[in-house]
């Protein structure tokens, strides 16, 4: 299917068989829709600093750290991983908010002596996730892998690769950044090794079961970080763009998982009801691993907390379901 000006795809096998596979043993997923951002030069670092609500001055070389970029309003632009390679920085951007992230990080260079460069077509990106990936790339190389949230560069089946310890499925694995050219080779090698192709149908599920964000759905202009429960990655003291707003805001909801209690599956936009007051589904689909319908919702403060029963509107049916706590597949 289109996706962000790429062609992806959304299964191989089936999304069930996919999914079950990354739980079980390795899924490979292409994903070279990402965009990438190089970030070089003397100020480099105070750049990121007040753009990225993390605090950047701890990103130690070599290490990966998540974030979000913020307007001046604390609304979300997007949600970010950044690694430090040296004397560079690599922002790894979701696809469809490339043109808008490049944009946003180029108009506020002014002031810094620093160089912003769109990277995006030096790199594909192939993620391998699940308990039995770094087997798999193990075997493809002779250096060692990175820990969680440490990158290393690495040969991987010949080719050379940045290898981050960073995944969007709640499973162990790599993310592996390669020049195009390469990419192939390594995907066969991968299969050949026994990893499973997965699409965006998986990735989806996946993600969801473990309630990591999507951008569009969870993440928005509309919504800040705070409310998006993403508190632990704005360091306001940082005084990033959009800080100001945020140490005063008292939000008046939250985004919290939800499991149904019987049948339906709860889509983005269905209509939530509460005791405390109506809210809105912002993703939704039925659970691979959970058999239920589950999802992430913005629900009055009233009630968040895990346990509260709720109802979802599902096409004029008024399902039943609960507030739990993260992540909806405590395996993970």
């Amino acid at each position: 299917m289109p996706f962000a000006g790429w062609e992806m795809p959304v299964q191989y096998a089936g999304i069930r068989q996919e999914h079950l596979a990354v739980r079980t043993g390795a899924g490979v997923f292409d994903v070279s829709h990402m965009g990438e951002i190089q970030t070089s030069g003397p100020d480099a670092e105070a750049f990121l600093q007040r753009l990225l609500s993390n605090d950047v001055e701890r990103l130690v070389d070599g290490g990966a750290q998540y974030s979000v970029l913020c307007q001046e309003d604390g609304g979300v632009l997007d949600d970010l991983f950044t690694y430090r390679i040296g004397d560079r920085f690599l922002t790894v951007t979701n696809a469809s908010n490339h043109g808008r992230d490049l944009a946003w990080f180029s108009e506020r260079a002014a002031g810094f002596r620093v160089d912003v460069e769109d990277v995006a077509d030096r790199y594909a990106m192939l993620a391998v996730q699940g308990p039995g990936a770094r087997e798999i790339v193990a075997r493809l190389t002779d250096g060692e892998l990175p820990a969680r949230m440490r990158t290393v560069e690495l040969a991987v089946a010949g080719v050379g690769c940045l290898v981050c310890g960073t995944g969007y499925t709640g499973e162990d694995g790599v993310e592996l950044l390669t020049a195009p050219e390469g990419a192939g080779a390594v995907w066969d090698a991968l299969l050949a090794e026994g990893a499973t192709p997965a699409g965006l149908g998986a990735r989806d599920t996946l993600r969801l079961e473990v309630c990591f964000h999507l951008y569009g759905n969870d993440l928005s202009v509309e919504r800040n970080p705070l409310e998006a429960g993403l508190g632990w990655c704005c360091k306001l003291e940082t005084d990033f763009i959009g800080s100001e707003v945020l140490r005063g805001a008292e939000p008046r909801q939250a985004l919290v998982p939800l499991a149904f209690t019987g049948p339906g599956i709860p889509r983005q936009g269905n209509t939530v009801r509460s005791e405390a007051g109506p809210g809105v589904v912002t993703s939704g689909t039925m659970s691979p691993c959970l058999d239920t319908g589950i999802g992430m919702a913005y629900v009055p403060l009233g009630a968040a907390s895990p346990g509260t029963p709720i109802e979802v509107d599902v096409r004029g049916k008024q399902r039943s379901a609960e507030v739990r706590k993260k992540p909806l597949y405590p395996q993970s």
